[in-house]
């Protein structure tokens, strides 16, 4: 029996080591890449021992310095403010929720989960933001559309709330006086770290990955977030070395990193990500297995 153990542990540890190397060498061939010079991409490809090291994809990228650190500025702020509204937003939906005793609480469970399954349509809703609320080339163009309130993290949160919350805490809390809003603030939230701290990461990683809303909603370049700054110079670049190739010059001579500069980008992209990654992720798992949706 003991030996039986033993080689499941092992089979088990294999199994486990197999799975971690899928997801960091992946991301090790990221950065390897983007520090391998164009020459040595275009003819070897991508790869884990590149024959020339380079680092012209960051200095193009640096270049324009003062734009990076602005985007970065404004994705930043775009990330707080948007995930702060969009958790006390789904707060403030799924606790009522999560409550048996809410009037209609049927038809506004219906109503959210509706809106999961269908949605007006891209020129409708372009149409409502634009001219309705007004939010083209302004903040508010990448934190109201489409991230503001996510019905899968309300079902998530409700979900959590209905399963990790005894009754008897808040009807304790109840007859000590304390209304609502106390109770939340005092009792549900506090007792909602491990969820909290998982829809903050996966909310900030949505608005901070987010380019779709720049590119509908944002034509003035001095409102670009880091994405649609790369975007950009991903953009212009393709434009370029399409232009030169069409008029006979010499891409090669251009010295444009039409290769490494995605695999650069990406990187530049994903470093305040992997610098807040582990003061959240001893909650991730945990929020993720207590608030999976239940029927």
């Amino acid at each position: 029996m003991v030996e039986n153990n033993k080689i499941q542990q092992i089979v088990l540890n294999i199994i486990m080591a197999v799975l971690t190397l899928t997801c960091i060498l992946p991301f090790l061939l990221l950065v390897i890449s983007s520090f391998s010079s164009e020459a040595s991409l275009a003819v070897q490809g991508y790869s884990f021992f590149p024959k020339e090291w380079s680092l012209e994809t960051y200095q193009y990228i640096f270049n324009s310095a003062v734009s990076i650190f602005k985007g970065y500025g404004l994705t930043i702020l775009v990330t707080v403010v948007g995930t702060t509204a969009s958790i006390i937003l789904t707060i403030l939906f799924a606790y009522p929720l999560s409550r048996p005793e809410l009037p209609y609480r049927n038809f506004f469970a219906f109503f959210i989960f509706f809106t999961m399954l269908f949605n007006g349509g891209m020129v409708p809703t372009y149409l409502m933001y634009v001219n309705g609320f007004g939010i083209k080339n302004t903040i508010w163009a990448y934190i109201i559309p489409m991230h503001l309130m996510g019905a899968f993290y309300v079902i998530m949160m409700r979900s959590f709330f209905t399963s990790s919350i005894p009754n008897s805490l808040i009807e304790a809390a109840r007859l000590d006086g304390a209304g609502e809003f106390r109770i939340l603030a005092t009792i549900i939230v506090p007792l909602s770290k491990p969820m909290l701290a998982t829809l903050t990461l996966m909310i900030g990683l949505t608005y901070w990955n987010d380019w779709v809303n720049g590119l509908y909603y944002v034509t003035d370049p001095d409102l670009y977030t880091i994405q649609m700054i790369l975007n950009t110079m991903i953009n212009n670049i393709r434009f370029l070395s399409t232009s030169a190739g069409s008029m006979g010059v010499d891409v090669a001579a251009m010295n444009l990193p039409s290769v490494g500069i995605r695999m650069g980008i990406a990187v530049v992209a994903v470093i305040p990500i992997l610098c807040i990654y582990p003061f959240l992720q001893k909650y991730f798992v945990k929020g993720i297995v207590v608030g999976g949706v239940k029927g």
